[in-house]
């Protein structure tokens, strides 16, 4: 029985059957996690979606930006992007089943017997661990409930960009999603800053990439993130990095969560479906 978190995988489906082979997955006794984005831009979107829906109880996957894209583009509310790969699975007759099980995904999973955390994107400097659970708990019962359709119509935005446990309403489950699913960099007091993608070292004076804020109040956490292609390697911090780019060009990566093999890491190249570039 063995544990693996995956990478970003984006619809490069074969990529991923390649990964599972090196990894000798055991669909019967392993368990894999996703980081999030298992659809867009990659060519084989509905099979990912069907395969890891079909694993049942041995896959976990949390919820990324390109995944919420898919649900608000098939509730009419998001538009077509030049760049979707999406038409398949709009198209089959299990897509209303496809797409429940997607929106009932988590945004944050934890598990306190390995000590990891899985999440898509990044946390604020602000979020301990029960805020984040609680925040993640929020944004999930509004997705799962019956007024989803009227939360991805105020979904997009970068406003609030500045963690208040006073923000309500639509602002505050903005903020939330922008941290579960968009958050790359933000300020040393906060302040999100969800335009700038590039490797660290290339930001704007005064952002930091949101794992190294002095004094983050999730620090203690071992964070299991996709979401930044362009990243690169990062040592400490507590995170494990996971989008090694495979769309691109790049290579899909997966991180042994237990037993003797422990944070092996795993890989395979890939040819990408797109031309490489900062997802």
């Amino acid at each position: 029985m063995a544990v693996f978190a995956i990478g970003d995988v984006q619809g490069c489906y074969d990529d991923l059957r390649r990964l599972l082979e090196r990894l000798n997955f055991n669909p019967t006794d392993d368990t894999l996690w996703f980081t999030g984005d298992l659809v867009n831009r990659g060519p084989q979107s509905l099979e990912v979606l069907r395969f890891v829906k079909n694993l049942g109880e041995r896959a976990v996957s949390v919820l990324g930006n390109h995944d919420l894209h898919l649900l608000a583009l098939a509730a009419g509310i998001d538009k077509p992007k030049s760049t979707d790969t999406l038409e398949a699975v709009l198209a089959v007759s299990d897509r209303d089943e496809l797409l429940d099980w997607l929106r009932h995904r988590p945004l944050l999973h934890q598990d306190e017997t390995l000590g990891y955390t899985l999440i898509h994107a990044g946390l604020p400097p602000q979020w301990d661990s029960a805020t984040a659970q609680s925040c993640a708990n929020e944004l999930e019962y509004v997705l799962r409930g019956h007024d989803y359709l009227e939360f991805f119509k105020h979904m997009y935005g970068n406003r609030p960009d500045r963690w208040s446990s006073s923000l309500q309403g639509i602002e505050r489950l903005r903020f939330i999603v922008n941290c579960f699913t968009r958050l790359r960099y933000c300020s040393p007091e906060g302040d999100l800053d969800l335009t700038f993608k590039g490797a660290p070292g290339t930001q704007t004076r005064g952002l930091l990439p949101w794992f190294m804020i002095p004094g983050r109040a999730s620090a203690e956490l071992h964070i299991l993130f996709g979401h930044w292609s362009a990243l690169g390697e990062v040592k400490g911090h507590n995170v494990y990095p996971l989008d090694t780019g495979c769309v691109w060009g790049g290579k899909l990566s997966a991180l042994r969560l237990d037993g003797g093999d422990s944070g092996s890491c795993y890989c395979v190249d890939c040819p990408g479906a797109r031309r490489p570039a900062a997802d």
